[in-house]
């Protein structure tokens, strides 16, 4: 896996993390416990730290950034699902950023809520817990509990957190094609 110090500043990966050897982590980066960054994603914090918590999965193609002066903080059981950018957010616990979705500079996320795929959060927008926002900008449109979407906040977290698992425990350079 590519890690790369940056300036003195060298991302440090919980033991029980999976972190894809196509990710790329640059600079203070902190994955906590059981959290996992997936197969292209890059967590760059060069400007400010990015804080990954304890059983938060970033997918695949994923960029997390933010500004000078502004911690990314991807709370604990979030979800940043695949080709997704945050930058300079605070994502609260599980909630989801489905596909696509971008979440700019000083946004929050509230617990158990989500973006729906493609959704561009603006910058300091505020979603509440629990709720379910779409657009671009989004908007709340109503609760999750009682969506559809509801099933997907509910089980992600810990089916990533397996599929983590055996990702660690069982991945392997193929050989030639």
């Amino acid at each position: 896996m590519p890690l790369f110090s940056f300036e003195g500043l060298t991302p440090r990966v919980h033991a029980t993390a999976f972190i894809a050897p196509t990710a790329t982590l640059v600079g203070d980066v902190i994955v906590e416990e059981g959290a996992s960054v997936w197969y292209g994603a890059v967590i760059r914090a060069d400007y400010a730290p990015v804080i990954i918590r304890a059983g938060a999965n970033v997918q695949d193609n994923a960029v997390v950034h933010g500004p000078p002066g502004l911690t990314t903080d991807i709370g604990p059981g979030a979800t940043v699902a695949h080709n997704c950018v945050v930058h300079g957010a605070l994502l609260g616990e599980e909630c989801l950023i489905a596909n696509g979705s971008v979440v700019l500079d000083g946004a929050t996320i509230g617990a158990g809520a989500l973006v729906a795929a493609g959704s561009v959060v603006a910058a300091q927008a505020q979603i509440p817990p629990g709720m379910l926002a779409a657009g671009a900008p989004a908007v709340v449109k109503r609760p999750v509990e009682g969506s559809p979407a509801a099933m997907w906040v509910q089980l992600n977290p810990s089916a990533y957190a397996e599929l983590a698992q055996r990702h660690r425990a069982g991945i392997e350079l193929a050989g030639g094609y």
